[in-house]
């Protein structure tokens, strides 16, 4: 939803500089991200991890990026964003592909934050049990529930749970990681993680970003039923405003429409008929 002022090759050298155990990741999605560009230099410059992406419905358009990687010796994972907009029997078929591509495994990612507990067990137990392939979670708390979705997810079967310090993410954020792993330890489920290290961490972030920090309000949590990427908050709220119109009936309008991410342009669209339909 932005240019970051740092580039993507300097973010990256800076992170290789000071990592000495964590391995290094990105995530790419095909079409704004290219082999040559961004793929190649990212390898080079000492990623461990890469992680491509794209809509549930199109893992076709991953695989060049799939095996150039693979063939460069880095682990490579598939990503399929918005996952609740299919049922799991079209997921497999998804998850397939990336299978076929040689990624090692598939997160199956919640973008809009639209899953519940129920809904994430019968997915990624489906896909646990019907492949090969690792499966991985990617939650957003629209809905507040994105740690539950997380440990319904382990206790299905999956092999990666996405989470971030503080829940830093898009709308209302991700999985926050130091909750995590404070519920795996009560759950005496082992991560060799440190929660007093995840600790430190998240208070460094509330210290350093507190103002920027994800929360769940009234906005996010109908993007979460509606169904619509969490990150197209920021511009449903500018557009709201410009037209006079309730951002929460746009997101619902957009829900109702199937937008996803890369048509930010129907926003505005769906705003003027909200608009002169009033």
């Amino acid at each position: 939803m932005g240019e970051s002022l740092t580039s993507d090759e300097k973010i990256i050298k800076e992170a290789r500089k000071n990592l000495k155990k964590s391995k290094l990741g990105v995530h790419i999605i095909p079409g704004y991200a290219t082999i040559e560009k961004n793929l190649k230099p990212a390898i080079a410059n000492g990623v461990d991890v890469v992680r491509v992406a794209s809509h549930c419905t199109e893992a076709d358009l991953c695989e060049k990026h799939v095996i150039y990687a693979r063939n460069r010796g880095v682990s490579v994972w598939g990503c399929l964003m918005m996952a609740h907009m299919i049922d799991e029997e079209l997921l497999l078929e998804q998850v397939q592909k990336f299978q076929e591509y040689g990624a090692e495994g598939v997160v199956i990612m919640d973008s809009s934050g639209n899953f519940l507990p129920d809904d994430v067990s019968r997915v990624v137990g489906f896909l646990v049990n019907n492949t090969k392939i690792n499966i991985g979670f990617h939650g957003h708390n629209n809905l507040g529930v994105a740690i539950s979705n997380s440990i319904s997810a382990i206790n299905a079967g999956a092999h990666l749970i996405d989470a971030t310090s503080s829940g830093f993410g898009a709308g209302a954020g991700n999985t926050q990681l130091e909750v995590l792993v404070a519920v795996l330890n009560r759950l005496e489920i082992q991560t060799d993680i440190d929660l007093y290290s995840v600790l430190d961490l998240a208070d460094l972030v509330n210290t350093m970003w507190e103002s920027q920090l994800p929360r769940i309000t009234s906005v996010s949590v109908i993007s979460g039923l509606s169904g619509v990427f969490s990150g197209f908050i920021k511009p449903v709220r500018r557009v709201a405003k410009e037209y006079k119109i309730d951002p929460r009936d746009l997101f619902i309008e957009l829900g109702n429409n199937k937008i996803i991410a890369g048509q930010e342009d129907k926003i505005i669209e769906i705003a003027a008929k909200i608009k002169n339909a009033k």
